[in-house]
């Protein structure tokens, strides 16, 4: 998630090209090529040790012969010379490099491999190598080979495909779209996804991120990043390899619906990303995203002169899960009074083939007043009654009027000219109306505004709290894996299954382990008296899925038929898999739920991003079905409930017919343990319930299979090493007496302390509030303190403090990490009125310890001069005090650690 030095990389002042050649055809040519055309205003500097000029720029043998020390030094030479023009750079100062060079290997002593720990030896960022280059239209810099640059624009490009970036280029160009960077990233020596996600999410220049993606290096940091910059602004993503099959040889059904797409849409899913399936439709997105506010809801209403592509409109939107808005009885009443009596009475409103300017304009004007849709698509099919180009000259003026009245909080206005010149699209566009070829371009505009809308909800949503019922035995849950892998076992015994979610409180059926047919009759006996009917399964950590080797007998009721259906599974077994190790039989109570729906959860493992959770539709035919979804932990109820909602399985969870709805929230709850016993046994490796039947009472674990395994950390950092997200640090919670026996509890903040949080804004004076913020705020969205209070923990933390006695929240101090994770910038508020009790003494003591567990060097702020008590405390805690040498009312303080 590092920044840190790209702004040299992407808007620099000094440019520098080694390797450039006068060789027609030559990746070098093409770039200085390029570099001239585009005038780059700063400093430029050719190096080659062949020719002393090239195109009439004058070249020198060396980096050093340069009049200038350049931020960026362009690569073009052959891979073997590009670690000692690394060296050479770093030794001058360079800031970094741009190898366009490919052939550097990968890996331990590769050249790849020199050249990345020479530019670490001089703090120095590298993009590539393998690469097309970089285009930033708004510093006149086309530092590529691609045969255009495009022009400036609020788009920004990151792509892990040359070839993509150019043809994006160039698809750009005759749709006339502006860029404000594009990143060819290459191989990813250094700079990544990630980084440069943090790099265009705070560039004032972008409205909205595409990226192009192939594979993710490092999930952690691409989920804080993706996460980071998709509350800024819109991140809408391709993803190639979609249909690649992931997971085949799985040994659970869970394992094996966890295919590697899937794994990629729940990342971006949990992100806030938006994912289009190809490049046009990612080109299309980000412009609906930039020129309109998103719609409040999914009701869509549709003007349109053509009855046949109207009612296409309403089919596509219905399968893409928009909402066909209502005409009302007071709205279709309007409409019958500027209509002609043929006209549709309906949604879509058809206005009829004859329609002219003022017709369009009189029924715009209804649905735009209408408060019964959330957007509206106007759509026209060329006649020869009234010209097209006339029609969408209205609908603009209507447009813009509209948009006047409303003051920026007008209602989405999509347009579809159907058979159009590019002059009517032109207009369409400049007047900030997303406008489409067909009609289904145009509902998809729609939705995706829609779904961006739920995205972004989504990620600054408050979830509720883990219900404090739930405490797990997790140190008898550990050691139930623990004896497992000492006995060098990869899979738990039902037995251990059943006493393992039973200790994370997930109930399952009555289970015993029988060597033998009289100790099976002997189990079962006893429940036989309790009134239940038997099963009969197979036990072998050699056989996975028992029904392979008809390993399953159901409605067992008296000891004569479990002696003799133990003899058939045992035989059986020892038939059809004699290298099989066969412990016995299974002995379970008989379920009979005839209302319970079958599902399916559990826990698998991805090599990119580690663990993930699925849910879905369970039963023997469950990957048939593939009715799943599945999410990246840690889990709450809110996101276990998204979950279930991305699954067609969920609406069956609700009451129908004469079967009840399933107890509310009893099925996301398992979620939410299972992801919470991923966090705590790492060692655990696959988990598959199948089927958890759930009813109206509640839930109940038939079968399952644990996987357990020692495994190394994927992630670094703090939490489970296993997690692409980091989950609540608990271990930070303290509790902390100040002055005068004053106690406190002190604890990472959640999202769920936002209405705290604004009751603790309450009580800090307006000075106060100016002292913390350097400006008079008068009143706290609920998106900015969202921001505040939705951590992932990777890159900042934020301690809350309450008062034991009343639980009322009196602080807050928070640290953000820079870019490289090497200093902190610190910040800390408390309530005007219990100042002076020695509470930001110890608050800033914390997230000193905390700022060193994360291994940070150092933590930093800035502190107005007329706070003189924060700055004395500064002083105090060791921080180094100066002026701020740009604002001299503001001190910079910093603690090295």
């Amino acid at each position: 998630m590092s920044n840190y030095r790209l702004n040299n990389l992407l808007s620099p002042r000094s440019v520098a090209l080694v390797g450039a050649s006068p060789r027609q055809g030559s990746v070098g040519r093409a770039i200085l090529g390029n570099i001239l055309k585009e005038k780059f205003k700063g400093e430029f500097g050719l190096v080659n040790s062949h020719y002393t000029e090239i195109d009439g720029v004058v070249a020198v043998n060396s980096l050093g012969k340069l009049p200038f020390v350049p931020e960026l030094v362009v690569v073009t030479a052959p891979a073997s010379e590009v670690a000692g023009i690394i060296d050479q750079a770093g030794r001058l100062g360079t800031a970094g490099a741009l190898i366009v060079s490919a052939g550097l290997g990968h890996g331990a002593g590769s050249l790849a491999d020199v050249a990345e720990r020479g530019a670490q030896k001089y703090g120095m960022r590298l993009i590539g190598p393998n690469c097309l280059g970089i285009m930033m239209p708004g510093v006149s810099l086309n530092a590529s080979f691609a045969a255009r640059m495009p022009g400036r624009g609020h788009l920004a490009l990151i792509s892990q495909s040359g070839g993509i970036a150019a043809g994006m280029v160039e698809w750009a160009a005759q749709r006339d779209v502006g860029f404000s960077g594009i990143v060819s990233i290459g191989d990813q020596l250094d700079v990544d996804v990630a980084d440069l996600l943090d790099y265009f999410a705070l560039d004032t220049k972008t409205r909205a991120i595409l990226l192009y993606i192939e594979a993710i290096k490092d999930a952690r940091k691409f989920m804080s990043a993706a996460r980071a910059a998709a509350r800024i602004k819109p991140v809408v993503v391709v993803k190639s390899g979609r249909m690649a099959q992931g997971a085949k040889a799985a040994a659970t059904h869970t394992g094996a619906l966890a295919g590697s797409d899937a794994v990629y849409d729940a990342a971006f899913h949990r992100a806030g990303i938006l994912r289009v399936s190809d490049l046009r439709e990612l080109f299309d997105c980000a412009e609906t995203l930039g020129r309109v506010e998103k719609p409040p809801g999914k009701r869509l209403a549709i003007l349109t002169n053509g009855g046949g592509i109207g009612v296409l409109s309403v089919d596509r939107l219905a399968e893409l899960g928009g909402i066909p808005a209502a005409i009302t009885p007071v709205i279709r009443e309007k409409l019958d009074a500027v209509l002609p009596p043929t006209w549709s009475a309906s949604n879509p409103v058809d206005i009829v083939g004859d329609a002219d300017p003022g017709r369009y304009a009189a029924a715009l004007e209804l649905l735009l007043a209408d408060p019964s849709n959330d957007a509206i698509l106007v759509m026209n099919v060329q006649t020869a009654i009234a010209p097209a180009d006339d029609i969408a000259a209205t609908v603009i003026a209507v447009v813009n009027k509209y948009r006047q009245q409303r003051l920026g909080s007008a209602k989405p206005v999509l347009a579809a000219w159907v058979g159009a010149d590019q002059k009517i699209g032109d207009q369409l566009s400049g007047a900030g109306i997303p406008n489409y070829p067909t009609e289904d371009d145009a509902v998809r505009g729609f939705m995706h505004l829609v779904r961006h809308r739920e995205l972004v909800e989504a990620l600054a949503q408050v979830p509720p709290a883990m219900p404090r019922e739930f405490t797990p035995d997790v140190d008898a849950a550990r050691q139930i894996a623990a004896a497992a892998l000492a006995d060098d076992r990869k899979w738990l015994d039902p037995v251990e299954v059943k006493r393992l979610l039973e200790a994370y409180g997930i109930a399952t059926v009555p289970t015993f382990a029988a060597a033998d047919a009289d100790q099976a009759v002997a189990h079962a006996s006893v429940l036989f008296a309790q009134g239940a009917t038997v099963v009969l399964k197979i036990m072998s950590r050699d056989i996975v899925h028992k029904s392979d080797v008809g390993g399953v007998v159901l409605n067992l009721t008296n000891a004569d038929a479990v002696r003799a259906a133990t003899a058939e599974i045992l035989g059986r077994a020892k038939a059809l898999r004699p290298q099989a190790r066969i412990s016995g039989v299974i002995v379970q109570a008989m379920v009979v739920q005839p209302k319970a729906r079958e599902l399916i959860v559990g826990v698998a493992d991805d090599p990119t991003f580690g663990t993930v959770i699925v849910f879905g539709r369970g039963g023997t035919a469950v990957e048939i079905m593939n009715d799943k979804a599945l999410a990246l932990p840690p889990l709450d109820l809110q996101l276990a409930r998204d979950l279930i909602e991305r699954t067609r399985v969920s609406r069956l969870l609700r009451s129908y017919r004469d079967v009840p709805a399933v107890k509310p929230d009893a099925v996301a709850m398992v979620l939410v343990k299972l992801a919470q016993m991923a966090a705590d046994i790492p060692d655990i490796r696959e988990l598959d319930i199948n089927p958890l039947l759930a009813d109206e009472t509640g839930v109940l674990a038939v079968d399952a299979r644990i996987a357990v395994g020692s495994v190394a950390r994927k992630f670094g950092g703090a939490g489970p090493g296993n997690f692409a997200v980091r989950p609540y640090p608990s271990q930070w919670q303290r509790h902390i007496e100040v002055n005068d026996g004053w106690r406190v509890i002190v604890r990472p903040i959640r999202p769920e302390d936002e209405p705290q949080i604004h009751e603790l804004l309450r009580h800090v004076t307006s000075q106060d509030l100016r002292l913390r913020f350097f400006a008079p705020i008068k009143e706290f969205s609920h998106e900015f303190i969202a921001r505040l209070t939705q951590l992932d923990y990777a890159r900042a933390m934020a301690f809350v403090a309450f008062e034991e006695g009343t639980n009322e929240m009196v602080g807050v101090v928070r640290v953000h990490s820079n870019s490289i994770y090497e200093t902190g910038e610190y910040a800390i508020l408390l309530r005007s009125d219990l100042k002076g009790r020695g509470l930001g003494w110890a608050l800033m003591q914390l997230i000193i310890e905390y700022a060193k567990s994360e291994g940070l060097k150092a933590i930093s702020g800035d502190v107005l001069q007329e706070n003189t008590v924060m700055l004395q405390m500064c002083r105090e805690l060791g921080f180094e005090v100066k002026t701020d040498a740009v604002e001299h009312g503001v001190c910079n303080v910093k603690l090295t650690l």
